[in-house]
């Protein structure tokens, strides 16, 4: 185990939900005008680290940037996430056309750079970056329920597609990195909606020579899937090379925790939308839960199940963070 993940699960009470998007709210902006600047996501970053008792400081979880700069059109809305709204190929067999765009086009710059200035003004936590994974990816560069049909009927353009997606990942990972970021969260959640064994032909394949190319003993790797059928791929994530592993509500944590590794941290999984439709005895009553079923392991710590919404309820999160360190004392 890392040094840093070490660092990190000896303190559980300073819980890494995926918390970036309700800093708009107290930074009094839109989620629009988040994503636009770099110094408002620092403003954020800092705001939700001096509040709230966190062990890692994340930048944004923005899954549409990447396909934006492969030029996809995404849809941008005033408080909510951004999203793709058409892919830039209508055939799989046009994958093999695709140009891999250069780190730094569209929005990329602006998230490379919050991470340098976070890095400079956030000194006392660890800086992590956030990106999607190979086939997440390719789903929103082409359309998703076509990209699992054509996982049987043209496999090897779908591995083209994926092959694109992987180099321009490792390549925004290592910029990343050279920005100063202490370690990456990876999610895949595309995944999720595939068989074991089609995970393990495209996806994990690709995400592991993601991890590959960008792993050493000082950079954290966090892989993230929150489809129902994770217990299935266990097996295959242990051999990942993740460092954590961040997993959705609709994964049984106590189910999946015994067939991994006991070096390797497991992080989840409180429902996201109770922040945002939930009380806080809901959100009590859930960690305890969680907690109670999860805390005979050593390799486990409590986290958001995904990206918490943009419109949740403060006094939720904050309850969250409350409870968490109650569970501690």
């Amino acid at each position: 185990m890392k040094d840093k993940v070490k660092n990190i699960i000896a303190n559980k009470d300073k819980t890494i939900p995926i918390l970036s998007f309700p800093s708009a709210q107290c930074l009094g902006i839109s989620v629009n005008e988040l994503i636009s600047s770099a110094e408002m996501q620092v403003k954020g970053m800092k705001m939700i680290a001096e509040r709230c008792n966190i062990g890692a400081s994340l930048n944004m979880m923005d899954l549409s940037v990447e396909a934006e700069c492969f030029g996809a059109e995404i849809k941008f809305s005033k408080n909510e996430i951004p999203t793709v709204s058409k892919g830039i190929i209508d055939k799989i067999s046009d994958a093999k056309n695709i140009v891999i765009p250069k780190i730094g086009e569209k929005r990329s710059s602006i998230y490379i750079d919050g991470v340098r200035k976070a890095k400079n003004e956030i000194t006392d936590l660890y800086i992590l970056c956030g990106v999607i994974g190979p086939y997440s990816l390719a789903g929103r560069l082409f359309d998703m329920t076509e990209l699992m049909m054509e996982c049987f009927d043209n496999p090897d353009d779908v591995k083209i597609l994926l092959s694109k997606a992987t180099v321009f990942l490792v390549e925004y990972i290592k910029s990343f990195k050279e920005a100063g970021a202490d370690g990456v969260i990876m999610a895949e959640p595309a995944a999720g909606l595939l068989s074991p064994s089609l995970a393990d032909e495209f996806s994990m394949t690709y995400v592991k020579q993601i991890f590959d190319a960008v792993n050493d003993d000082d950079f954290i790797i966090c892989y993230h899937n929150c489809g129902n059928a994770v217990t299935d791929m266990a097996g295959s994530i242990a051999k990942l090379g993740a460092d954590i592993c961040h997993f959705g509500n609709a994964v049984k944590l106590n189910e999946i925790i015994p067939l991994l590794p006991s070096d390797l941290l497991v992080m989840g999984n409180l429902d996201p939308l109770l922040f945002k439709n939930g009380s806080v005895k809901d959100i009590r009553e859930s960690i305890q839960k969680i907690f109670d079923e999860c805390s005979i392991y050593d390799n486990f710590m409590i986290s958001s199940g995904c990206d918490i919404p943009a419109a949740s309820n403060w006094e939720n999160i904050d309850a969250y963070f409350k409870k968490i360190k109650e569970l501690y004392v």
